[in-house]
């Protein structure tokens, strides 16, 4: 399990064409981002705008990452805000050939999610699917809704609850020290912005919007840490950091898919009602990433 989680996962973006899926140059781009030494891809997720797909398009996304899978590990993100709708949607992703099922917390009854709620919700889904599950904590996408270590800790004993990401912004060393002792939980590092420090302190992996656009650096740094190269990580860490900022910002989506166009993927626009970056922005990240020696 912790082989299979290993290393740099894609959170891959979906590309649009007037508003409608490019199935065509998703391909395109799972089998370049293949050529990388990258360990999967986690589809459906944030930057993958899983919300503003219906569910024939989330499923339909699913059977293209798994037919041209290769030998990556394939994720899917298939929280939603019911027990019983999230089971129904990681049982056909489990049919259509993913590896692990990534679970975000659901968030629409704020005030009244806590812990147990969420001990009881993620447990049961365990109970009733037949692939490992991933606990994705992202109190940006979820209006704050976050999951404690010692919950995480209670899951963390199932046998089927394998591991976490975590996005939050000063969560993942919380995570890593409750379980530390779990031989079977594996905790991913949801940016690039932490993923060399959440290395150091004992997360297996990362799921790096970055590696949309620049796979290859990416995996350079998570390379270097096995290594024993601290310090090389360390310097390529600081100028993934400034990329990042540079790419995600405000415009976090729309950011990303303008930096996968620059490095030779399809991105696209978003849908709507997001934007896209305007053509100042678009210069900008562009004049920026050519000062960097990145295109």
């Amino acid at each position: 399990m912790k082989e299979k989680l290993s290393g740099v996962f894609v959170p891959t973006i979906t590309p649009f064409k007037d508003e409608h899926i490019a199935y065509d140059r998703l391909k395109e781009n799972v089998k370049k981002l293949n050529q990388s030494p990258i360990t999967g891809h986690l589809a459906l997720g944030s930057n993958g705008e899983y919300k503003s797909l219906t569910r024939d398009e989330q499923l339909k996304l699913l059977e293209v990452f798994c037919k041209h899978k290769g030998d990556k590990i394939i994720m899917a993100g298939t929280g939603c805000e019911s027990t019983k709708e999230t089971i129904a949607l990681s049982r056909q992703a489990e049919s259509i050939g993913v590896d692990f099922v990534s679970v975000l917390t659901p968030s629409y009854f704020k005030k009244i999610i806590n812990d147990e709620v969420l001990i009881s919700y993620y447990t049961e889904i365990a109970d009733n699917i037949g692939i490992p599950l991933l606990i994705y904590n992202a109190p940006g996408f979820t209006g704050g809704v976050n999951i404690s270590p010692k919950a995480v800790k209670k899951l963390a004993a199932h046998p089927r609850i394998a591991g976490m990401k975590d996005s939050s912004k000063a969560g993942l060393m919380g995570y890593l020290s409750a379980t530390r002792d779990i031989a079977n939980f594996h905790v991913l590092a949801g940016s690039v912005n932490f993923f060399f420090t959440g290395l150091l302190c004992g997360a297996v992996g990362g799921i790096i919007s970055l590696a949309n656009a620049i796979p290859q650096l990416c995996c350079k740094l998570y390379a270097l840490f096995l290594e024993e190269k601290i310090q090389e990580a360390k310097d390529l860490h600081m100028d993934l950091f400034q990329i990042n900022s540079k790419v995600s910002g405000a415009n976090a989506v729309s950011g990303v898919k303008n930096a996968a166009s620059l490095c030779g993927y399809y991105g696209g626009e978003p849908r709507r009602p997001l934007k896209p970056l305007n053509q100042k922005q678009k210069k900008e990240m562009a004049d920026f990433f050519k000062q960097k020696g990145l295109i």
